[in-house]
């Protein structure tokens, strides 16, 4: 749908000679190598803190999400092995299961990336994976860029080092991969920015339902941000240009009504599975994500992950997470660019609308201004809390929108910068004969090009100087200990008959048992376990975090958040009994850790005196259960 004159790598805007020369062909692929090292190197310089000792790092933003993201691996290369449906699992909240399609489970990766899993460990291949991610998303924005938007690959790098290393993306690569996953976004966009092409519908139809079919099983929520941002695009576009717009409405419709379809007969049975299969949900209860609106003051601050980044700073504006945090240069600078390019460029009229639309959406129900609460009603103050797909959405995640715009906005500024499309400087007059008039004219379009000069260094400088304190730096990793031998070296295999399953101490949830989770993910799903990281439905059908606690479980974390064990009663060890028996228990593992000794009291008072097998406490129940 978009016009062609508005593409300067187009051949209207861009004519090239039929046979370049050898070496002006070897240029651009010599470029994109250059670009695409870079940002690999990006990558690992951001993964850095796990790699000097990856089996026993964790993130120390979000440990629980990166330990839940190597059980994702560990899940994926367990369906593959055993050829098990990978959008349910009872590997884990034992014994109703985990609806993975209802979960993060990010299974367009976790799937094809199942044969390197069993080779080289979920710890491994999430660090591996992590900067790769980060490296990809960089690499095909820059593609994209350098091929349909702007003639300077110093542009389309710029641009796509933003969109993949921009301070929001980065934070969310503290134990977050699916939010860093956004490699076939850009893909996704200029397709659809194609769709009406004339003659190509059926082409350009059917790789955007591939596309958008994939994108399903990385991060449903990003695509649901693409295709808003894509709505936005197409009607502001539409707007400025409707005579092009209608000619081109017909190839547009025909292609995405293809490309819909497509991607739904694909994913039809996912789907249906996500909403009505077993342990499926409708919404989180008490809309809790729609709280959750970006601060006013985050978009001029420097992100805690950048080399200009403050931690006491986040502390007093982070209540949400990090998905501007541009700093104010940044701001300054991409101000000026909208202002400089609106008048003649039509991509930055829709970049603009774009910032102005998702920055008021992301402010939330309420306007919060340096981590105060305002009393001015933000956007979503107005928007139901049970509205399908809304339901789920988190108000500040909007912005990623504008990080993607101003992204875009920085590649078209270093572009104009660079002189793409500036037309050639005019011949000087001639004078009156004498040759004043020529020295004149040399004089004046001397100092227009000094002038101009001048300008260009100085936006270059501008840009330069709003992005270096960006440069992100090793994400923060704390250690965290390993199973124990019992568990690593299969000690545990007698104890453990088919159908029944190990309950570790403590239980794992989403706020205890971080060290637990990840027994079951580094044996490779080996046993089931009770409870775990995920969302699930309560009683009414509304998804809660973790599995509904029952009172053997919530003892065990009531003792530890205490650190003393409660007078124990008769009925506390018949609800014990009870609660083993609905896990289908066969025995009751304590490892080693901050609150081993409590536990081992709490334990010992409810089931009797343990046995010490190897490195662990362990209670063998199946004679009770």
């Amino acid at each position: 749908m978009v016009d062609p004159s508005l593409n300067p790598s187009s051949v209207e805007a861009n004519p090239v000679v039929a046979d370049p020369p050898r070496r002006a062909r070897r240029r651009p692929a010599r470029a994109d190598l250059l670009a695409i090292g870079a940002y690999v190197l990006l990558g690992v310089l951001v993964c850095l803190n796990y790699w000097g000792d990856v089996e026993h790092r964790v993130s120390s933003h979000l440990p629980t999400d990166h330990s839940w993201f190597e059980w994702l691996f560990a899940h994926g290369a367990y369906s593959v092995q055993h050829l098990e449906n990978p959008l349910f699992t009872s590997r884990q909240n034992a014994p109703d299961g985990v609806n993975m399609m209802a979960n993060t489970s990010l299974l367009g990766v976790t799937l094809p990336l199942a044969p390197l899993t069993l080779l080289l460990g979920p710890q491994v291949m999430y660090a591996l994976y992590l900067g790769a991610a980060l490296s990809a998303t960089a690499a095909t924005s820059y593609w994209v860029l350098s091929r349909h938007l702007v003639r300077s690959r110093g542009a389309a790098f710029v641009g796509g080092a933003f969109l993949g290393f921009a301070p929001g993306i980065v934070h969310h690569a503290n134990g977050q991969p699916n939010f860093v996953s956004n490699f076939l976004l850009p893909l996704i966009v200029a397709r659809v920015l194609r769709l009406g092409e004339p003659g190509r519908w059926r082409r350009n139809g059917l790789a955007l339902g591939l596309l958008v079919a994939y994108q399903i099983f990385i991060n449903e929520e990003m695509l649901l941000l693409t295709a808003l941002a894509c709505l936005v695009v197409v009607v502001a576009y539409a707007v400025q240009r409707p005579r092009a717009a209608r000619e081109r409405a017909g190839s547009f419709v025909a292609a995405l009504g293809l490309g819909g379809g497509l991607a739904l007969l694909l994913t039809a049975y996912p789907i249906w599975f996500q909403f009505n299969g077993p342990q499926s949900y409708r919404g989180l209860q008490g809309g809790v994500f729609h709280n959750w609106g970006e601060d006013l003051v985050a978009f001029v601050t420097f992100a805690r992950d950048t080399i200009a980044g403050d931690e006491a700073v986040e502390k007093t504006i982070g209540l949400t997470e990090q998905n501007t945090w541009f700093g104010w240069p940044l701001v300054l600078v991409a101000l000026a660019a909208l202002v400089l390019l609106v008048r003649r460029s039509v991509p930055a009229r829709i970049l603009a609308v774009l910032v102005v639309v998702f920055t008021i959406a992301s402010i939330g129900p309420v306007v919060r201004f340096n981590g105060a609460e305002t009393d001015i009603d933000g956007p979503w103050a107005y928007v139901p809390d049970d509205l399908p797909l809304v339901e789920m959405m988190m108000p500040t995640r909007l912005s990623l929108v504008v990080v993607a715009a101003v992204g875009v906005l920085l590649a078209l500024a270093w572009d104009r910068l660079a002189g793409a499309g500036r037309p050639p400087v005019p011949a000087p007059r001639s004078g009156d004969g004498d040759g004043d008039g020529a020295d004149d004219a040399d004089g004046g379009t001397a100092a227009r090009g000094t002038r101009r000069r001048v300008l260009r260094l100085a936006g270059f400088v501008a840009i330069a100087a709003a992005l270096v304190p960006l440069i992100p730096r090793p994400l923060p990793a704390e250690r965290i200990d390993p199973p124990p031998h019992f568990i690593t070296a299969g000690g545990w295999r007698p104890y453990v008959p088919e159908g029944r399953t190990l309950v570790p101490v403590p239980i794992p949830s989403n706020v205890h048992g971080l060290h637990t989770l990840r027994w079951s993910a580094l044996t490779g799903h080996e046993f089931p376990i009770p409870g775990g990281y995920f969302i699930g439905p309560n009683e009414r059908g509304e998804g809660v975090f973790g599995a509904p606690n029952r009172p053997t479980s919530t003892l065990i974390y009531s003792t530890m958040d205490a650190n003393e064990v409660p007078e124990i009663t008769e009925e506390n060890r018949r609800q014990a009994v009870d609660d083993l028996r609905f896990w289908r228990a066969s025995v009751v593992v304590l490892g080693s850790g901050p609150r081993e000794a409590v536990l081992r009291d709490l334990m010992a008072a409810l089931l009797g005196p343990p046995q010490r097998v190897d490195d662990v406490w362990i209670w063998d129940v199946r004679d009770r259960v």
